[in-house]
């Protein structure tokens, strides 16, 4: 099925209006890295524990393995997978695919065969780069063993930092020529409304959905949340958050690449380390879930650690607490603690800027960009009156195009006049600021991490000593939310265990984010009279037992 275009999902007068207005631009992300580097070639663009790229290096890097990558044979409009840490070989990678009119499939490093193998059926990945071992696992040989055993990855398997046997090695790839012979081999370049990514976002059913997106609509993100943040050529972005999915691709590579700026990344979280980091590279920015700022809090000792450097830090994926905001406020007192509400369809749904006053992002999720629009829609997709909740609906520049393969869910999400349903219930004041107040997705948000408990669901269905299972979401303070279990064992066989249950899904290939945290062995589930299981009773009821 061909990909949907522009035009399928904007019309005319959108489309000039958002290139009129700045919003999009003519230029892709290759041409961006080629406007920096002539700007400020010996500038350090992009960094993490082991390596530097400055804006030169990163253009002339991309140049060779777009080159590379072609001779191997991958063509425009193919998708390439890369699931790798978060390593500055992400810039390279992506910069070589937007040369080429590729598409980058970004995969999350914790993503284990069940995700990975769907993401590169349902995209048709034509080749993927991957790590050879990263934290004691084995990507290469998952990216093999799936290879093998369905019709994907038929123009190779890329190892970065690395080799492997039947794979090739990103290092070979890097062809050594001129810029001049590589831009007359390669040709013509995509242009800014071409697809440029797809990013896969956990949804309401077991399989995530893939979100279409052009250059444009991403940097659009990019370029407004820079002006929500002062944004300039002087930050440096601090990115422990992954870059192979939305907040890490856009707020650690295509903002401060479109500034001029700088990006530190972070391959493994640990607080004490990223506390090192920011000293070191002197960060002025992150963006991550409210959990990695509420772990640097906890550990930071004014005798030890420097993060005067720190301009703000951006929290997503959950409301921040209250108590949380004013110890950090206490605690860094130059670094402003600012909220976000993003999603993969649309990046940036509501945020505070940094010149709202600070209480909004305690009593809120932010408010729409500029010239976006956001409302609170009840289900025939009418608007509600202010301080009704409902569900949070967005039209702008920074929609994707479709779900990939899905034309009727695309569809569904749209209301009559173009706005795009979130699923997500909140509630909005009288100045238009947003508070999210919960979920119509049956979804679990561990840490900023989205998790479909069908997908558990279907996993421990599967098992013999599981009668009926529900998977619902735990309260937690450090990281939001956790799954907990809802089994009824199988007749005659024994109750499974915690550990019972962590290593039958391990096994089948489930990350450990995604396992269970608690476990919960009863008689029945609640039904409705439809059979439905009434999972807000099963919240309630595990809510009530950590409270006790």
């Amino acid at each position: 099925m061909a990909l949907a275009t522009v035009r399928d999902r904007y019309s005319d007068e959108q489309i000039r209006y958002y290139y009129r207005e700045g919003l999009w631009r003519d230029y892709s992300l290759f041409d961006m890295v080629e406007q920096q580097a002539a700007q400020r070639g010996d500038k350090v663009f992009g960094t993490d524990s082991t390596t530097s790229l400055t804006f030169a290096e990163l253009r002339t890097a991309a140049l060779r393995l777009a080159v590379g990558l072609r001779r191997q044979g991958i063509e425009r409009g193919d998708r390439v997978a890369v699931q790798i840490p978060n390593w500055t070989e992400f810039f390279v990678i992506s910069a070589a695919l937007s040369r080429i009119g590729a598409v980058l499939v970004p995969i999350m490093p914790i993503y284990r065969k069940d995700d990975v193998g769907f993401v590169l059926g349902s995209a048709d990945a034509k080749a993927a780069f991957t790590a050879n071992e990263f934290r004691g696992f084995d990507h290469a040989g998952m990216f093999q063993e799936l290879a093998r055993e369905a019709d994907v990855l038929r123009k190779g398997i890329i190892i970065v930092r690395g080799e492997r046997e039947g794979a090739l090695a990103m290092s070979d790839l890097m062809v050594d020529i001129d810029p001049a012979s590589a831009d007359a081999e390669l040709g013509p370049g995509p242009g800014p409304d071409d697809v440029f990514v797809i990013v896969y976002s956990s949804g309401t059913t077991a399989r995530p959905k893939g979100c279409v997106h052009t250059f444009n609509t991403v940097a659009c993100g990019a370029r407004l949340l820079g002006q929500g943040w002062a944004y300039t050529d002087r930050d440096v972005q601090f990115g422990p958050s992954p870059v192979t999915h939305t907040t890490g691709l856009v707020t650690s590579f295509v903002l401060p690449l479109i500034h001029g700026a700088s990006s530190h990344l972070m391959e493994q979280w640990d607080p004490l380390d990223g506390l090192a980091r920011i000293a070191k590279f002197r960060c002025t920015a992150a963006v991550t879930a409210t959990t990695f700022l509420q772990m640097l809090i906890e550990v930071y000792d004014p005798e030890r650690h420097d993060a005067s450097s720190m301009r703000f830090w951006t929290c997503a994926g959950s409301p921040i607490p209250g108590a949380f905001v004013q110890k950090a406020r206490e605690t860094l007192p130059g670094m402003k603690v600012l909220s976000l509400y993003g999603r993969t369809e649309n990046i940036t749904t509501t945020m505070c800027t940094i010149d709202d006053d600070p209480e909004r992002s305690v009593t809120s999720d932010g408010k729409a960009l500029p010239l976006q629009e956001v409302r609170i829609v009840d289900e025939a997709g009418r608007e509600v009156p202010r301080g009704t909740e409902g569900d949070i609906a967005y039209r702008g520049a920074m929609n994707c195009l479709e779900y990939l393969n899905q034309p009727e869910e695309t569809a569904a999400n749209y209301t009559p006049d173009g706005f795009h349903r979130s699923g997500d219930l909140g509630v909005m004041d009288a100045d238009g600021y947003v508070r999210v107040t919960g979920r119509l997705k049956d979804i679990i948000i561990r840490g900023g991490l989205n998790i479909s408990p069908r997908q558990i669901e279907d996993l421990l269905t599967a098992h013999e000593a599981v009668r009926q299972v529900a998977v619902v979401a735990m309260p937690d303070e450090r990281l939001g939310e956790r799954a907990c279990a809802y089994i009824v064992p199988a007749e005659g066989h024994a109750p499974l265990t915690l550990e019972q249950i962590r290593d039958y899904l391990l096994a089948k290939g489930l990350p450990i984010q995604k396992v269970p945290e608690r476990v919960e062995i009863v008689d029945s589930l609640p039904m409705t009279a439809t059979g439905k299981v009434q999972k807000h009773i099963l919240r309630a009821d595990i809510a009530a037992k950590l409270r006790s």
